[in-house]
């Protein structure tokens, strides 16, 4: 099973939005992190419904941040993308009659479930601020100071801004 990137991809155009990019087109984001459009506007549409942004239409329009990354959890974004599974291994999907299997997927359960609330109670606990003050700190040691952008994620400012 691939690896879900929603959580760190919606993190990261959050820290953009923050740091670089007071209002982003959908097309922007996508190519700040090498997804299609469409797939932009469903994570987006998450994150709004949750109050972390707003959206405008039509010609100048975009998405913009509706609070403070200090204001935002990990937690809050991961609900925000749908909750995708945190793990990748785990017990079988379908009831087994196997004596061998039903033990093994009765323990595999308990402990997966005991990591994710742990995990959760985590990502609640930390700000997207945090996250971003980490970008800061790392962008501040490269050389001259300037961060190290990768490609598509250039910043745009905003004139109006």
């Amino acid at each position: 099973m691939p690896r879900d990137l929603r959580l760190s991809r919606m993190l990261h155009v959050l820290i953009h939005m923050d740091r670089h990019v007071t209002l982003a087109t959908s097309e922007q984001i996508s190519k700040m992190i090498s997804t299609n459009p469409v797939v932009v506007r469903r994570m987006m549409g998450g994150l709004r419904e949750r109050g972390i942004v707003t959206s405008e239409k039509g010609h100048g329009g975009g998405w913009k941040l509706a609070r403070p990354l200090s204001e935002v959890t990990l937690r809050d974004v991961y609900e925000a993308v749908g909750a995708p599974p945190l793990f990748n291994i785990g017990p079988t999907a379908d009831p087994s009659a196997c004596l061998v299997e039903q033990a093994v997927d009765s323990r595999l359960d308990a402990s997966l479930r005991e990591a994710e609330a742990h995990l959760l109670a985590q990502f609640a606990e930390i700000r997207v601020e945090d996250v971003a003050k980490d970008f800061e700190s790392r962008a501040a040691e490269q050389p001259g100071g300037v961060p190290a952008f990768g490609v598509g994620l250039e910043p745009h400012f905003d004139p109006d801004a």
